[in-house]
């Protein structure tokens, strides 16, 4: 392999070398840090909003249904529209699909700050899912026609370090912001930032798309769409339906015939959305497989430890966003350093590393009581932060590299979709493992037979629940309502602790499995790979 330039000829060889202009090149990592802060936004807009349920609920006063969808309907239709959204920035620009998707997603998170029903909510919510669909693979995909392969690591390490630092910064945001206005300011504090982002993106971005402009693909886009959709909402609605309920099979069905008709149209025709033997390719499908086991680890851990630290050590919602920090300032940290780590001991032991840090990292979080100090957690969060910084950026860096650059946008879309998947995964599954487990144990530890009907019934369901009814019935003067607070944060943590060993045993998995399967070849070699494939022959 050849070395990188050197910085003096960089600038005047790059449009001949690798296609850049050399005025981009010169912006680039300015234009990285407007990427990176438009994947932030959207990645913030995916974990702010459990801290402000409580304030909404008592505003709009939504059903428990109508409650669940004000959640899941942006992640459900940001999966969904994914792939599409990928191939359109292809075929039309990626600049143009970015633009696009943040005035969407600003304009609806305005509506979505003043709703006045939880139908207009839920809407709004689904619409700035489309949004984030069009932003969250632009921004991969401008990257890697931004930075030269030498430096393509480095940058999408950064990228990949963000968005995990996004989940963790969700939680303070709306904190800050509940502090002082009402719940609409978690969506208008958007406004001001995305004004921003649009006119740095005129500014500085680049537009790219495919060159052959290949037509576009409504079929493979519209089974994609009922694949990803149906899929995700089943994973959603197994934990409160029932994993065997009609609802939760059916869903399962549509995505499994979705799935076949996809792989057949896809393998059929000319130009497909994204052809599904491309997973044969070690380091698309390894990739794809090391991104969305890491998510589900993470995306279950944000889930279980916020409560944990909100109904069972008793912090607020601002307090408890301060103390995901270590995560997120771990994750900025190590990510953009991983290249180098990867460069000296090859991309297989660094997945290693990273898989065996996240299950180390689990194994303590299991350790936790309802007594345990926060350093122990704070040890802990920076030790799972520390195996995600490692595993996210050459596992997104072989998705994208493993794939021409004319497709860079549904290669980034496909690094997205494991990110959703994986994340929806471990929320659920780590979910319904702690709840089916805090439920057996309320009801066997008999301390709530002191309340009856529904209060009881809310109590047994959730920690949540529990610590709510406790405070209305203490200030009504009911005895055993600290027996029964304490009875549930020993429950909870009895049912986290499991499924952090879940989360453990998915991470050996990873470990085993990726650890050994994945090429042990850099990004750099994987990119000059894919694009001698696609040069003519002399």
């Amino acid at each position: 392999m050849s070395a990188p330039p050197s910085a003096e000829s960089t600038a005047s060889d790059l449009t001949e070398t690798y296609g850049i202009d050399p005025h981009v090149f010169a912006n680039r990592w300015r234009i990285l840090a407007v990427l990176c802060l438009s994947l932030v936004t959207i990645v913030i807009a995916v974990s702010s909003l459990n801290v402000a349920i409580p304030t909404i609920i008592e505003s709009l006063r939504p059903s428990s249904t109508e409650t669940l969808w004000i959640i899941e309907a942006y992640a459900l239709v940001f999966a969904g529209f994914l792939l599409p959204a990928g191939a359109l920035g292809d075929r039309f620009g990626r600049r143009s699909a970015l633009l696009l998707g943040l005035v969407i997603f600003g304009g609806m998170a305005l509506v979505a700050s003043f709703s006045t029903s939880p139908a207009q909510l839920i809407a709004a919510r689904a619409v700035m899912g489309i949004g984030a669909a069009l932003i969250m693979p632009a921004t991969l995909s401008i990257i890697t026609h931004v930075f030269p392969p030498h430096e393509r690591g480095r940058a999408i390490a950064t990228w990949a370090g963000l968005a995990g630092a996004g989940g963790a910064l969700g939680p303070l945001m709306s904190g800050l912001a509940l502090k002082w206005f009402w719940w609409g300011s978690v969506f208008l504090v958007n406004l001001p930032l995305i004004a921003l982002l649009i006119a740095l993106v005129v500014w500085l971005v680049p537009n790219s798309k495919d060159p052959d402009g290949h037509a576009l693909d409504p079929v493979g886009a519209a089974l994609s769409v009922a694949m990803l959709g149906s899929l995700v909402f089943g994973i959603i609605e197994g934990p409160a339906w029932g994993w065997a309920s009609p609802g939760v099979l059916s869903a399962f069905g549509i995505a499994i015939v979705s799935a076949i008709g996809f792989i057949k149209w896809e393998t059929t025709i000319e130009f497909p959305t994204l052809d599904p033997r491309l997973f044969k390719l070690p380091g698309f499908g390894m990739g794809s497989l090391a991104v969305t086991m890491s998510f589900f680890c993470m995306f279950g851990m944000f889930f279980l430890i916020s409560q944990y630290l909100q109904f069972v050590k008793g912090y607020t919602a601002l307090e408890t966003g301060v103390r995901m920090l270590p995560s997120a300032a771990t994750l900025i940290l190590i990510a953009p350093r991983s290249p180098l780590l990867t460069s000296r001991l090859g991309i297989r032991k660094v997945i290693r590393l990273g898989f065996g840090l996240i299950a180390a990292g689990f194994v303590g979080m299991a350790t936790l009581g309802t007594a345990s100090p926060y350093w122990h957690v704070a040890l802990f969060l920076v030790g799972l932060a520390a195996g995600m910084a490692l595993v996210m950026p050459p596992a997104s860096g072989l998705i994208v590299s493993s794939l021409p650059m004319s497709k860079a946008g549904v290669g980034s879309a496909v690094n997205d979709v494991t990110r959703e998947v994986g994340g929806a995964l471990g929320i659920a599954l780590m979910g319904s493992v702690m709840s089916s487990l805090y439920r057996s144990a309320m009801q066997a530890g008999g301390t709530t037979r002191s309340i009856t009907g529904a209060a009881r019934r809310v109590a047994e369901d959730s920690i949540g629940g529990a610590t709510g009814v406790t405070r209305t019935l203490a200030t009504r003067g009911v005895p055993n309502t600290d027996a029964i607070r304490q009875a549930a944060a020993k429950a909870y943590v009895h049912g986290a602790s499991t499924s952090f060993l879940v989360a453990v045993a998915v991470a050996l998995i990873a470990l085993a499995v990726v650890g050994t399967f994945i090429p042990d070849a850099s990004a750099m070699t994987l990119a000059a790979d894919a694009a001698a494939a696609q040069a003519p022959d002399d």
